[in-house]
């Protein structure tokens, strides 16, 4: 009986860490930005490619805002590499993801930009600068636009996402998820992306 216990238990477990290092689930619709329909729940980590279709649409004016007011779009990063981020203050995934896109920016100051765009409804919003004090953030944290968020999370309702493009603003690779291996391979994908020869 104890061992059939111990068993279960360490079932029980492993199910639970699987479920808090590889994703978070569903979340109440209050978690859903008021102005969309922004994904915010999370799934285990995998890539993807290509991007969810463009259906007529131009990345090049859209956007993110800036806690200090300004605006972003993606044109302005042209001959960078762009790493955008998209996640909440409350997923431990996108917590954990955090250290390794520090450390991303760091190593590449000058060649890339990490952009932290927070997806986690209007309540996580106000959580944002306890947030980036409490994980030392250096990179800028925003809010895409709507247009942004429904074009690259559509096909997909997860966070952690991470989205890599080249120099030329073309999507090198797409994560979602994040695990022990996930940060690899992004290293990876910003690496051949950095051999990129902007146009």
């Amino acid at each position: 009986m104890k061992t059939k216990l111990r068993t279960s238990w360490r079932s029980v477990f492993c199910l639970a860490s699987v479920l808090l290092f590889s994703g978070c689930n569903s979340v109440p619709d209050k978690r859903r930005s008021s102005a969309g329909n922004t994904p915010v729940a999370t799934a285990p980590p995998r890539t993807a490619l290509p991007m969810p279709p463009l259906s007529g649409k131009s990345l090049e004016n859209m956007g993110w805002s800036l806690s200090d007011g300004s605006r972003n779009a993606f044109a302005e990063f042209k001959g960078k590499v762009l790493v955008l981020d998209f996640y909440a203050t409350w997923c431990m995934p996108c917590r954990e993801s955090v250290p390794h896109l520090i450390d991303l920016q760091r190593r590449y100051e000058n060649d890339v930009k990490v952009i932290g765009l927070n997806v986690g409804g209007p309540d996580d919003i106000e959580r944002v600068p306890e947030f980036s004090r409490e994980m030392k953030i250096q990179y800028p944290l925003g809010v895409p636009d709507n247009d942004l968020a429904n074009l690259l999370l559509a096909d997909v309702d997860a966070i952690p996402q991470t989205f890599v493009f080249d120099r030329n603003g073309k999507l090198a690779q797409r994560f979602v998820g994040f695990d022990s291996s996930t940060g690899e391979q992004i290293d990876r994908a910003v690496a051949a992306a950095l051999n990129s020869t902007a146009d």
